[in-house]
């Protein structure tokens, strides 16, 4: 078959990747002059690594990413980095058991309590429908009122915002279910990591397009037409997308009303991450990464890249992230580089009040969408990979249910949507 897919972001490139292994003739379109979709990155002149625009990494059990990287033989690092929280100005550590029991704020009683209740109903327990029908408003009864109050409210309130009180367990099951202490990083950078991947596909036949806009993709009944901002038009017997819903919605002009509006009430967070490159680490004490139990700062995580990854692959410059995620249409999306670092710069200066001294320069990222809203029962509303176009099939973060966004995700979405497109060839005879 010949098969375009829309997007070439690891959803796309894992897609492609399989499909080429079947001997199907695909071509990738992507906007972008680079692969990597969320996961897309820079590289200063300095630098022998590439960075994010927003942060990544992987975790030890994050399978479908790591034997990727193992099958088109791509290095990774596996580390232990330092993750602390940010409760009442302190930095505690609580990234061990141990950790967690010396924590001076709540008492045995209740860390106890909130450990025990974290692992049975969360880490240890694999029936995550059981929880479909359940707010996240139930966590301050589950593991305890004040641990909810002091650790986890802030931080849901800084990630969501007001979708807090509207999210269903499972998001935050997924949220506790994968984590692990071991994470791990592509050699190179995530950037790097796809265009090693790119150039794998690109010589098993597929094309890849870069810096190519669709403007609508239609359908006949016998192929697929995609037409690009050129005015370009293009024939394909299947089309897989992507990008976000919202954007879908706006490329197929022929899909029915009532999908148009099952689509569109799905919801989403836009993300902001300002990168620092400094000649000084911010947080001396080697902390990776920080979550933030502060609703006034504006700030979800600190992220020191190069208390993870080594400094040499920079320059030895240190670099970090603070990020939060955020509807496009919020105050601080729309606020320039120097407004965005004017606005976090009062919480930053209670961790080191000397950080701006040694900024080498900054930048702000954005991307208008990073983070799926998951309402309870969601199973029943996520989107079905067949679409009511005739050959065209939608593949995207919104369908990773019930994990949570994430790389590893998106290669086994790309693995799980191949395997469906590849199987329709099967049963029909295509030129």
């Amino acid at each position: 078959m010949k098969i375009a897919i829309i997007g070439a972001g690891f959803t796309g490139l894992s897609s492609a990747y399989q499909l080429a292994k079947k001997g199907h003739t695909v071509t990738i379109f992507e906007q972008e002059e680079n692969p990597g979709g969320l996961a897309i990155g820079y590289k200063e002149k300095q630098w022998s690594w590439t960075l994010e625009h927003h942060y990544h990494h992987w975790f030890s059990n994050d399978s479908f990413a790591l034997n990727l990287a193992k099958e088109i033989h791509h290095e990774i690092t596996i580390k232990k980095p330092h993750t602390n929280i940010f409760v009442n100005n302190t930095i505690y550590q609580l990234d061990s058991i141990g950790a967690f029991l010396s924590f001076p704020l709540l008492s045995l009683p209740q860390r106890i309590w909130h450990l025990f209740t974290l692992g049975i109903l969360f880490k240890l327990n694999p029936f995550w429908q059981l929880l479909e029908g359940t707010h996240a408003t139930t966590l301050p009864f589950i593991i305890g009122k004040k641990a909810y109050e002091i650790i986890w409210k802030p931080q849901l309130f800084n990630k969501l915002g007001n979708y807090m009180n509207s999210i269903s367990l499972v998001w935050f099951w997924a949220r506790i279910k994968k984590r692990t202490p071991m994470l791990a990083y592509p050699n190179g950078g995530f950037l790097v990591f796809a265009q090693h991947l790119a150039k794998t596909l690109e010589d098993k036949g597929v094309k890849i397009q870069y810096q190519t806009q669709i403007t609508s993709i239609t359908d006949n009944n016998t192929s697929t037409i995609v037409t690009l901002k050129d005015l370009s038009i293009h024939t394909f017997d299947k089309v897989i997308v992507t990008l976000p819903s919202f954007l879908f919605l706006k490329l197929c002009p022929g899909l029915p009303a009532n999908y148009k509006a099952k689509l569109g009430q799905l919801k989403g967070l836009g993300a902001v991450n300002l990168v620092l490159r400094s000649k000084k680490e911010f947080f001396p004490d080697k902390t990776y990464w920080l979550s933030v139990c502060n609703t006034a700062s504006h700030i979800m995580a600190i992220v020191e890249h190069t208390n993870f990854m080594d400094k040499k692959n920079y320059n030895n410059e240190h670099l970090l992230y603070i990020g939060n995620y955020m509807e496009s249409s919020s105050d601080i999306y729309k606020l320039s580089k120097e407004q965005v670092l004017e606005t976090y710069d009062p919480f930053l200066q209670k961790i080191n009040p000397n950080y701006k001294n040694n900024i080498i320069s900054y930048e702000v990222f954005k991307t208008p969408f990073a983070q799926p809203i998951i309402p309870i029962r969601y199973s029943k509303i996520i989107p079905p990979f067949i679409t009511p176009l005739p050959n065209v099939y939608l593949a995207n973060i919104e369908q990773v249910y019930p994990w949570d966004r994430g790389t590893n995700y998106a290669i086994e979405l790309g693995y799980k949507i191949a395997k469906i497109v590849d199987e329709t060839s099967s049963s029909h005879n295509y030129s």
